[in-house]
């Protein structure tokens, strides 16, 4: 085992002597030491409620004899980071997590490890950890929040982001903000919709990682804490068996992933996190295969922020073995892979039939037959940009328009309060990808002032940057090659026609190449917005988000 260089032999005594220091006793150092990677703070709803996750894990840890030993990792609120300064720093912190943890579990060697993560980068980060370990390792994370109630209906975090703009142009009134204000989001756990958090968690389950059940079992339940003590049970398994991520996570793994992100319609930062995850297992995955994948893949589902159901009601659906078994009618996922259950995945999704097909489509009644993501390409985006397809408006799936060109989300956000943007136009907003935020901003607020504003069904926005999963609406993100690296995004200029047309996958600013060369002899670089601290040296590193946004 691993663990024996600090175990086992007259040279592993000083090892020992610290252990002793720990409270472990003989009978304990002798077992597998299992290392629990703990999410939890008191600042994220997320991960107010990991220490609870926490104590179960160590429980099945002990009870499958194994010794639990618990360290942290950091995590952000996308949304109490929104649109400020703040935003900067979270994508930026899933390379923290994964360096910090990859530290960690090499620095004491652990036979195995529990992640115990739950919100955005938290996720994909500690997968990018286990991947570049390649140690034994289970996730489980914290599980998704309920949804709100408000006049009958349910809400999510992404109804009281629109409702700051619907508050703004007089649709809704003081006593009704307050309303969502205290009733979008009810209890601790990830945002309830198919946001950027919960798709990462289902996701991890597709990709062989998670526990039947890990994406879609409400944090609220104590079925959460079940699979917490039956996670930490498997890991010792793991450890005995010594089948590690990279088993896991294979090329085969990741199509599957891809394949039942676009049935379920998740978060475009999936489109970030999958290559980044890839990265360290060493496989490249290509943005533009994504297009073959959904031409492929019926979306199934419309969750919030698609449509009107939460992810409590996926999993009361049959969660996402139910989807993989649907999917599998049609020869689409690759069932013989092996994953952290030890058994392979058609052994998981066996018998798993839909529950209630009006959150789960079968696939002979889909919500479309493509999936809920497109990648995008034209001479606005060479390199491709992306969109949650499956939260567009039909009217918008085709559209043109005049730009109006903003260099940072501030100002376009400040266009549409103030009511300078009209119906027909495109919002550009640049200088916000990974090297131009830095951080490559989400901009909820900005689409969410456009839905709020009622002109969801008139205007696009194109960014750079990218977008919360509690983003809807003609939002296209990942505009690659970014603004600061001389992307033709940043040759745009106001007034300029935009055409959109998702169906074929094509964007494009309508100009000659001839103009566009021109502009481009004229373009300068920018100055970086900073040039201290971590952010200035992660801008100086970072890659594309065409390829995962990754460190070079």
């Amino acid at each position: 085992m691993r663990s024996d260089r600090i175990t086992k032999g007259i040279n592993a005594a000083p090892q020992r002597a610290l252990l002793r220091a720990l409270g472990l006793t003989d009978a304990e150092i002798g077992k597998p030491l299992i290392g629990i990677v703990s999410s939890q703070n008191e600042i994220v709803p997320g991960h107010m409620n990991i220490d609870k996750i926490v104590e179960a894990v160590k429980q099945g840890v002990a009870l499958a004899g194994g010794v639990p030993i618990v360290f942290p990792a950091i995590a952000v609120c996308d949304g109490i980071a929104m649109g400020h300064e703040g935003m900067k720093y979270s994508l930026v912190t899933r390379e923290l997590i994964a360096d910090s943890t990859e530290a960690m579990a090499t620095a004491h060697p652990f036979d195995g490890l529990v992640m115990v993560p739950n919100c955005d980068k938290n996720v994909p980060g500690l997968l990018m950890a286990a991947a570049r370990l390649n140690i034994p390792s289970i996730f489980v994370s914290g599980g998704p929040m309920l949804a709100g109630h408000i006049k009958g209906e349910m809400v999510s975090y992404s109804n009281v982001s629109e409702a700051v703009s619907r508050y703004r142009v007089g649709e809704i009134g003081d006593a009704e903000l307050k309303e969502y204000e205290e009733h979008t989001c009810p209890t601790c756990g990830s945002c309830s919709g198919m946001f950027t958090a919960n798709s990462m968690n289902c996701l991890t389950e597709v990709l062989g990682m998670g526990l039947p059940g890990n994406g879609t079992c409400p944090a609220v339940y104590s079925e959460r804490l079940r699979l917490a003590k039956e996670a930490g049970m498997q890991v010792v398994r793991l450890v005995e068996k010594d089948l590690k991520p990279r088993d896991i996570m294979t090329r085969a793994a990741f199509k599957n992933a891809e394949t039942v992100d676009m049935a379920l319609g998740c978060s475009t930062n999936s489109m970030l996190h999958l290559p980044a995850i890839a990265h360290e297992c060493g496989i490249t995955l290509d943005l533009a295969g994504a297009n073959a994948i959904s031409d492929q893949t019926p979306n199934l589902c419309h969750l919030a922020p698609a449509g009107n159901h939460y992810i409590e009601q996926l999993h009361e659906a049959g969660g996402i073995p139910a989807v993989m078994h649907e999917l599998n009618k049609l020869g689409l996922l690759d069932t013989s892979l092996m994953t952290c259950t030890g058994k392979t995945v058609a052994e998981n999704i066996e018998g798993h039939e839909i529950l209630d097909t009006e959150v789960i489509r079968p696939i002979d009644n889909p919500y479309s037959k493509t999936g809920g993501i497109a990648v995008l390409k034209g001479n606005l985006a060479p390199d491709g940009c992306v969109v949650k397809r499956s939260a567009v408006a039909p009217e918008m799936m085709n559209h043109k328009g005049a730009a109006r060109v903003f260099d940072c989300e501030e100002d376009a956000l400040n266009a549409i309060y103030e009511g300078n943007i009209h119906p027909g136009e495109v919002v550009v907003i640049r200088y916000e990808g990974p090297k131009g935020g830095p951080g490559m901003r989400e901009m909820l607020n900005p689409t969410s002032a456009i839905m709020g504003s009622g002109l969801g069904g008139s205007v696009a926005l194109i960014t750079d940057g990218r977008f919360s999963g509690a983003t809807r609406g003609a939002a296209i993100g990942h505009v690659s090659p970014e603004a600061a690296v001389g992307g033709n995004i940043a040759l745009i200029e106001e007034g300029d026609e935009i055409e959109i047309d998702i169906p074929a996958n094509l964007i494009q600013v309508l100009i000659s190449d001839e103009e566009l060369e021109r502009r481009r002899a004229a373009w300068k670089p920018r100055a970086p917005r900073i040039t201290h601290g971590y952010l200035a040296r992660y801008a100086k590193q970072v890659t594309s988000g065409a390829t995962g946004a990754v460190l070079e």
